[in-house]
Formats: structure tokens, sequence, C-alpha cells
């Protein structure tokens, strides 16, 4: 595959997944006040919807047909963008910028940014949910049941949210330099767990077998892995017009990264390793990779 064909198809995809997560966007004039429109201005802030694509993609892999999967598509980035809401409020990251415009807590006050993050958090499960109606002879209630538990586990205490709150502990306890195992674990829970869940939902709900299941969720880790140290490599390379937020957010938050423990030319490295054992996994798997293969490679090299 071309770099010409894939960002077509990439182009494609997004605009997909982007048509999708509209129709699961809270209608404003139906709730009171403006958390409506922080939720809103949040989700439609743009971005790359890695997540969406890399479950939609899993789900295609595999074999699965129909909409059963939508539902899914939009929880898992409205799960993300909670997220971020959250790490660039003032009493976490501090940051004024995401994806090239102000964060939603200088837009909508503090208290707005915190209960817009909250209620992404609890609307994304709400749209998930609505993965039963769809169900058909093509995917059996005992799917999105997996789905689900998959969804809470890796964005809970013992995935995302857990590696958040340990970054957060130690950062608060002025702890300057954290050793490598300490910063696996935020990176593998904080940051894998979110790429690990849509793979591994969409093999499930398109049917795969145990093992494929398994076997998505080790791409997604080590995805996840390279993707933080792409991330803790351009915020010391970047620029905000280039990344969209503000570049030495780490450093200014004295925060240990793969960079600052071993450098850049090493952090490189490990990206590059990293990315490869996921291809490696992807071309043992029987179902068309080749789009998937490219996009991994091409969050490895990204330069935002």
């Amino acid at each position: 595959m071309t770099d010409e064909v894939f960002s077509l198809q990439m182009q494609e995809k997004k605009e997909r997944v982007e048509a999708i997560i509209h129709n699961y966007l809270l209608e404003e004039d139906a709730f009171p006040g403006s958390l409506a429109s922080a939720v809103n201005y949040s989700m439609n802030a743009g971005g790359k919807r890695v997540r969406p694509i890399l479950m939609s993609e899993s789900y295609q892999i595999f074999g699965g047909k129909g909409a059963v999967i939508e539902p899914m598509i939009a929880a898992i980035e409205m799960i993300h963008t909670h997220s971020l809401i959250h790490d660039d409020l003032p009493a976490i990251d501090n940051d004024d910028y995401r994806r090239g415009r102000k964060t939603a807590h200088v837009v909508y006050g503090e208290a707005l940014g915190v209960l817009a993050g909250d209620a992404l958090l609890n609307l994304a499960y709400e749209t998930a949910l609505q993965a039963f109606a769809y169900e058909d002879l093509m995917c059996p209630p005992d799917r999105t049941v997996a789905a689900l538990r998959i969804l809470a586990e890796k964005t809970g205490i013992r995935g995302m949210l857990g590696g958040q709150g340990v970054d957060v502990e130690n950062e608060k306890n002025h702890i300057v330099s954290l050793d490598q195992k300490t910063l696996d674990y935020i990176y593998e829970n904080k940051t894998s767990a979110l790429i690990e869940a849509p793979l591994m939902i969409g093999a499930v709900m398109a049917g795969a077998d145990k093992g494929s299941v398994k076997l998505m969720e080790q791409v997604g880790h080590l995805t996840g892995l390279a993707f933080q140290i792409r991330d803790d490599i351009l915020d010391v390379t970047g620029t905000l017009e280039s990344i969209g937020k503000p570049a030495g957010s780490d450093t200014k938050n004295d925060k240990t990264t793969y960079v600052t423990l071993f450098g850049v030319e090493k952090a490189e490295a490990e990206v590059r390793r990293m990315t490869q054992e996921a291809v490696c996994l992807l071309d043992t798997l029987p179902g068309d990779t080749e789009f998937l293969t490219k996009m991994l490679l091409g969050m490895a090299s990204r330069g935002n």
C-alpha cells in the first residue's frame, strides 16, 4: 500500500467514525446550562480518532459486519476525550491548549471542565449499552457483555484511571525521578489500556476466538507504549503549532518520561522496537491487516 493510498483510506475511515460519533452527541437544547455545550465542544475539537479507527479495523479484520459496533466506536472516543479534559485541568497538567484550541476548563471554567469530563465518562457507558439494540444472530448478547467488561476494566481503576492515579500521586509527592518499572506501570495503564480496549472489543464483537483477542491485547499493549513514548519525544521536539498543545509540558511539571530516563535516541529506538513487535504479531493473523499495519507504523513515526 502506497502512502497516498493509505492517506486516502485514512481520511475515509476518519470521516466514517466522525459521522458515527456525531450521531451519539448530545442535543444541547435538551439539556440545562452549558454542560452539554462543554461536552460537545470537547468532542468536536478534532483529533486523529485513533481509537475508533483501531476498533473499526479490528472488527473488520475478524469479519465483523453491521452497525452493532457503532455505539462502541463512539463510546471509546468519549472515554478518551474525558481523559483529555481531566488531564488538562489545573489540578493535573494545567494545560490551556489541546488539539490547537483552548481546553474545556479555559473556555467553560474549571467546575464545568470537571463536570464535562464526568459527563462524558458516564455518557460513554450509556452509549455502549445501545449496542444491545443492534443485536441479531450475527452478534449474540454474550459478545456485547464481554465487550462491556473489557471497556470497564481497561478504562477503570485497573486500567486507564489507575495509571493516571499513580501518575498524579507521584507528581504530588514530588518524586524527582521514577524508576522504569513505575513508569512502565503508568504507561501500560494510562495509555496502553485505552489502545488495547478498542482492538480487543473489535475482535470480540466480530466473534474472534480467545487466542485472537489476547493477541490483539498484546498488539495494543506494545502500540500503546510506543505511542506514549512518542508523546514524550514530541514534548521535547515539538511546538504548539505542530502538536496542538504546549510543548515542554512534561518539563514544566517535572515529569519523568522515557526521554528524561534514557534520552531521545534510546526512546526512539524503543518506539521502533515495540512497533515492529506489534506488526509481527499482526502478521500472524489470517485477515487483511495491511491498513492496520500501516497505521501502527504511522503512529510510531508521527509528528503530532
